[in-house]
């Protein structure tokens, strides 16, 4: 399924840019570390056994998939703080450049250590491209324009996630090594990059004779997005995570018939990011009902006893985690100004990636305590209907002070 094209700018654009370039430029960037997380995932029978005769092969091989993720998690606040100090396009170009050699490590390294060291180095730089790339559309639009970016970067990330696991099988007929070539793509975009994106201005310009006032970053203003974005990705990785060994458990051993399932679910992940684009409302406004929406998914895939109503189950799921991951985003973005931009996004970013990296542990402890992997599921939509019955009250009180400013003695929240 091809991305669709970006949606075109308008007056709340910020005025230094013109015309898409920046925008497909960000986009795709945004894309390299889902490359990461699932292009080689194909391959990884191939590469066990090619390094069967090393010890604890059985082991490290699987991490050379999943630690770039837990790395970006660890490493995304300090690239904020980096993208803060140093530039947002100057730290994207190199950490793009950086992306590219380390990804391609497999290449001319034939070692299973030096392998996954080399993904620990390629989840540092897709830390980094992906705080600059986020950064950097916060600084570049405004308003609903911002908006609609944000959603268009999750479609991306969604689509090029199944383009790429695709690409990757394809590729993989070819040998284990062969998939990892795709990350020299980071040696063609960081050019791209240099030459096509403008270097972002401060949302408020002030003279050089304005001195710079030291002002703390505003955690209390990012805690509690963040705990919320811990939880949402676990909601949003349930699906894609656990989805084939549940349609396993309900009877489906064709991997033709599971890639399809997920196909469609992923899809639906689409089409949630396509109607984000569409609302006009205030994204805090919705959550409740958003959450409610993916919490109504995981009930019935946890009730399903037949493909049909599991699949069911995780195409109403994941048409809310595609409004989920934006809503969660813009109101991360939303709170924050040009000098707290990048150390913002970093820690957003962290937690969304914390989040994918516990899913599958927090689903396999579930299922480890009540027998069975569906009941799992079902039980983290109880927990997830909670989450959206503790939001409501929250909403309505911010939405009180929205039409009532008087209500809100402290002053707007940003």
């Amino acid at each position: 399924m091809p991305a669709p094209a970006p949606p075109a700018p308008d007056p709340g654009a910020a005025a230094a840019v013109r015309g898409r370039l920046p925008a497909v430029l960000l986009m795709a960037g945004s894309c390299l570390p889902v490359l990461g997380a699932v292009l080689i995932a194909p391959v990884l029978p191939r590469m066990q056994d090619h390094f069967d005769g090393v010890a604890g092969s059985a082991v490290l091989v699987p991490l050379v998939l999943t630690v770039p993720a837990l790395s970006l998690a660890l490493l995304a606040p300090f690239a904020g703080m980096v993208v803060d100090r140093l530039g947002r396009k100057r730290l994207l170009v190199v950490a793009t450049v950086l992306y590219a050699l380390f990804g391609t490590v497999p290449l001319w390294l034939d070692s299973l250590y030096g392998i996954l060291a080399g993904r620990v180095l390629v989840g540092v730089a897709e830390a980094a491209v992906m705080t600059a790339c986020t950064t950097l559309i916060g600084d570049y639009y405004t308003g609903r324009v911002r908006d609609r970016y944000l959603a268009l970067q999750t479609m991306c990330a969604a689509v090029s996630a199944t383009l790429f696991l695709a690409l990757g099988g394809a590729l993989g007929s070819a040998g284990w090594q062969a998939p990892f070539w795709l990350y020299a793509v980071g040696l063609l975009l960081a050019p791209a990059m240099a030459g096509g994106l403008p270097t972002p201005a401060p949302d408020t310009p002030r003279t050089s004779a304005e001195p710079v006032a030291p002002r703390p970053f505003p955690v209390r203003r990012m805690a509690g997005i963040c705990l919320l974005t811990v939880f949402g990705a676990v909601v949003f990785y349930t699906v894609p995570v656990e989805m084939a060994y549940l349609l396993d458990d309900v009877g489906v051993a064709s991997t033709g018939a599971i890639g399809a399932a997920t196909a469609l679910a992923g899809a639906a992940t689409v089409l949630g990011s396509i109607a984000f684009t569409r609302l006009t409302d205030d994204p805090r406004r919705r959550l409740p009902a958003v959450f409610l929406l993916c919490a109504a998914g995981f009930a019935v895939m946890g009730l399903a006893d037949s493909p049909a109503p599991l699949i069911a189950g995780a195409v109403i799921n994941c048409v809310g985690t595609g409004l989920l991951l934006p809503s969660l985003l813009t109101l991360a973005m939303s709170r924050l100004d040009f000098a707290d931009r990048g150390r913002g996004t970093g820690l957003w970013t962290s937690a969304f990636f914390f989040g994918e990296f516990v899913c599958p542990l927090v689903l396999l402890g579930g299922q480890g305590a009540l027998g069975a992997l569906a009941t799992s599921v079902g039980l983290l939509g109880l927990v997830t209907a909670l989450v959206a019955a503790v939001l409501l009250p929250l909403t309505a009180t911010r939405r009180a002070r929205a039409a009532d400013p008087a209500v809100d003695a402290g002053g707007p929240t940003r």
